[in-house]
C-alpha cells in the first residue's frame, strides 16, 4: 500500500513559488510612428523594425483605405518627431 509523501514546509513551498511571479514587460514606443511596441518585435502600425520597413501594412487594404492610412501614418510620424531635437 502506498504511503503519502512527506509534507513540504511553508518555506519550501514559498521558495518554489517565488519563481512563478509575472515579469514586467518593457513597452517601448516606435521611433517612426510613436505607437507602443514590444521590444524586438516589428511595429504593427507602420511595419518598421530597427528603422527598416519589414512589413507591408498597406498590402491588404483597398485603395481608399491605403490613402487614408498613408495620411494617418504621415501625421503620426510628424507627431513622433516633434519632441526630438536631433542634436541641435
Amino acid at each position: 500500500m502506498p504511503v503519502p509523501r512527506q509534507r513540504h514546509t511553508k518555506s519550501k513551498r514559498n521558495r518554489q513559488r517565488s519563481h512563478q511571479a509575472l515579469k514586467i514587460i518593457g513597452i517601448m514606443s516606435c521611433p517612426k510612428c510613436g505607437q507602443p511596441v514590444l521590444p524586438h518585435i516589428a511595429c504593427k502600425n507602420c511595419g518598421t523594425y530597427k528603422g527598416r520597413e519589414v512589413l507591408d501594412v498597406m498590402k491588404k487594404l483597398t485603395k481608399r483605405e491605403q490613402k487614408k492610412r498613408a495620411k494617418e501614418l504621415k501625421a503620426q510620424e510628424a507627431e513622433a518627431h516633434e519632441g526630438h531635437d536631433h542634436g541641435k
